[in-house]
């Protein structure tokens, strides 16, 4: 039975995950941290900071907030213990801070941690190389009024996914307001919609001369990044030192 230490148990995906426990017969949450301990009523002790855990655990599934990188990055390598690090929002200095950790313990990052996501994020790369010559590039993003950060980290690992895989980079152009000049050949318009509640839906719209190719991924529930987030944290366990993502989970079927 793997151990789980819950970092940002009371939040959305934090409960969404403590609903999964009952149904995962080899993993278990053995202690959670929140800012709001007493928030939730949860099966496991809650902690209100990190140094407060006592639980024994095997592996750490973080739905926090990105302020807390450092403090969960400390934590986990003074113990010696994996990450699946699930808080979007990573920053350059960020990700310096994670590749360095990543030598000392095993973490996993994704920007989604759903896995038809991440089979997009290979069919876009397929899709685009050849595409690139006829084809205009657009992506249209759609989440619930309470989410924070615009464009969403999933639409821009979509398009860097893109630029990553075309024969020059493209430059990103965020929604046309204001914009009076014809679209460049050799962008990628990355558009936001924010309304009710949107789980997550991502289009990638391949469009040329009289034809249009869509790939869409539309979640249903928010149980597909709890799911995604546990199957990385069995994964994950005894796991050597490095950095890992979904693709690592995708290919071992």
């Amino acid at each position: 039975m793997i151990k789980i230490l819950l970092n940002g148990c009371n939040g959305r995906m934090g409960q969404v995950i403590t609903r999964l426990d009952s149904e995962n017969d080899d993993v278990t949450i053995a202690a959670g941290v929140d800012i709001s301990p007493e928030k939730c009523k949860n099966f496991y002790n809650v902690h209100s900071t990190l140094s407060d855990v006592k639980e024994d655990f095997d592996v750490i599934i973080d739905f926090s907030n990105i302020k807390g990188l450092p403090s969960i990055l400390e934590f986990a390598t003074l113990n010696k213990k994996p990450v699946v690090y699930c808080t979007t929002g990573l920053s350059p200095d960020d990700r310096d801070k994670i590749n360095a950790a990543s030598n000392e313990i095993p973490i996993l990052t994704s920007a989604n941690m759903s896995i038809g996501i991440n089979l997009i994020l290979d069919l876009v790369k397929q899709c685009a190389p050849i595409l690139e010559d006829s084809f205009d590039i657009e992506i249209v993003e759609k989440h619930h009024n309470q989410k924070a950060d615009s464009p969403s980290g999933t639409a821009l690992a979509i398009a860097d996914a893109i630029n990553d895989s075309l024969s020059q980079k493209y430059e990103y152009t965020y929604g046309r307001h204001s914009k009076t000049e014809k679209r460049s050949p050799k962008e990628i318009g990355i558009h936001a919609l924010r309304g009710g509640n949107i789980v997550g839906e991502h289009t990638v719209y391949f469009a040329g001369a009289g034809e249009v190719i869509e790939i869409k991924h539309t979640a249903l529930s928010r149980d597909v990044f709890g799911v995604g987030a546990l199957k990385a944290a069995k994964y994950l366990y005894n796991k050597k030192a490095g950095l890992y993502s979904m693709d690592d989970i995708i290919s071992q079927g």
